[in-house]
């Protein structure tokens, strides 16, 4: 079937959401051509094109693009796609180039797109072809643009400018920065690839829903604690069992941290207070920010404490251990979520160290929580096509948000975050005339 505005208006309602944004190949393309092309989606990180001709490849939605930096060190962010037979230009993952050769034909491209060259030209004499007209380039994406290095591309050329779209959500961006004592933080390595096999919206809602880590966590937490309590008495706490140990927090604890919500889609929980918050200092760190920013500077730095910042529909980041999550989707049940880890200039290295520690504890496909999340999502992606029910609660603290300046708050367990996603996915495929 094809969805009118009415129907789709029909699949969201103050408390609960339709089985089908989750389930029907439909609504999927629909939220890849009206949210995914008018959003702005996160591409990569400046430092990973550092250089002239350094690019990667990744996706916008389902779109193939290509993020490189050309010869007049400009970023740029062009569709993955031949001007001639529409071949994907760009095949690895990253690397270096002085230009882009298409390997089917041959065209060869300048690294800011515009066609360079054509094998056998003779054979376009007398052609009204043209190396010059720019609808044989490499064409650019609509719009691009960047938060301290952040670099995200938007498909349309209507809609909010990118910090009017960040809101609130660029200071967790700055936050992050403003950790180095340099002011600047680098993509360290490759990304941790984890396919879901699940809808995107699912890990997305996830993010900041702070109800499951007591139940889908319940024995990490667990045994956490009973290491934890085996220890000999004044014996230190493993950065490890720092690190899992929020994980199987209290609801009390959750509800304290708050939930915050924004126009666009975006949220964030926490502010002075996460799981972050209890970490042991690491030598030499806070000597180099007090160093750099002083000692009241460095007070203020420290003590946003976020969580799950998400800026919908892609990207999420920590920025109190530096990491960032990103979600690509490939189907109507299957999401590639790449997790990015990056260096603060100026830090201890063991700064870096714990955030690839954090990593591997908690986000990798073979960690000790991520596939709990992995597996909660892949029971609702099959257990949704039963006919038991068509429905899916989000009713937890309805009505109980209260405004803060542009931020509306509410307990952390809440189902705010979720609620504020679908009245922007309503905002997004409810509005046709774009």
């Amino acid at each position: 079937m094809s969805y009118t505005s009415l129907e789709l208006q029909r699949l969201v309602e103050p408390h609960r959401v339709h089985r089908d944004v989750y389930t029907d190949p439909q609504i999927f393309d629909l939220e890849m051509e009206r949210l995914w092309r008018r959003a702005w989606v996160y591409v990569g990180h400046e430092s990973q094109v550092a250089n002239i001709g350094d690019y990667i490849t990744t996706t916008v939605g389902l779109e193939p693009v290509v993020m490189a930096r050309d010869k007049n060190n400009r970023v740029q962010v062009l569709y993955n796609r031949c001007g001639h037979k529409g071949a994907k230009v760009v095949t690895q993952r990253a690397g270096s180039a002085r230009v882009f050769r298409c390997p089917y034909h041959g065209w060869t491209y300048r690294l800011d797109g515009k066609l360079q060259a054509t094998p056998h030209a003779c054979g376009y004499e007398n052609t009204d072809f043209d190396i010059d007209n720019p609808c044989f380039s490499m064409q650019s994406v609509a719009r691009i643009d960047a938060c301290r290095g952040f670099v995200f591309a938007c498909l349309s050329p209507e809609g909010p400018d990118l910090l009017a779209f960040l809101g609130d959500t660029a200071l967790t961006i700055n936050n992050m920065c403003d950790r180095s004592p340099q002011g600047e933080v680098e993509v360290a390595g490759a990304p941790l690839p984890y396919m879901h096999d699940c809808n995107w919206k699912m890990f997305v809602e996830n993010l900041n829903d702070a109800v499951h880590p007591m139940v889908a966590h319940a024995s990490v937490g667990h045994a956490t604690r009973k290491v934890v309590e085996s220890l000999p008495e004044g014996s230190p706490v493993p950065s490890e069992a720092e690190i899992i140990s929020p994980f199987g927090g209290s609801y009390e604890f959750f509800d304290s941290m708050g939930s915050r919500t924004m126009p666009y889609g975006h949220c964030f929980m926490g502010g002075k207070g996460s799981i972050h918050s209890s970490y042991s200092e690491i030598a030499g760190y806070m000597d180099a920010m007090q160093a750099s920013y002083g000692e009241q500077r460095t007070t203020e730095i420290l003590s946003q404490q976020r969580h799950n910042t998400t800026v919908y529909p892609s990207f999420t980041v920590k920025d109190a251990i530096q990491i960032v999550r990103v979600a690509r989707p490939i189907a109507v049940d299957k999401t590639l979520v790449e997790t990015w880890h990056f260096k603060l200039k100026g830090a201890p290295d063991e700064m870096l160290h714990r955030t690839i520690t954090y990593s591997r504890l908690i986000n990798s496909p073979g960690s000790m929580v991520g596939p709990d999340d992995w597996d909660c999502y892949r029971r609702m992606q099959q257990s949704l096509h039963s006919d038991a029910s068509t429905w899916v609660d989000m009713r937890r603290y309805l009505g109980r948000n209260e405004p803060d300046g542009n931020v509306h708050v509410a307990p952390g367990t809440s189902d705010e975050s979720v609620r504020n996603q679908y009245r922007a996915w309503c905002d997004y495929l409810l509005d046709e005339a774009q």
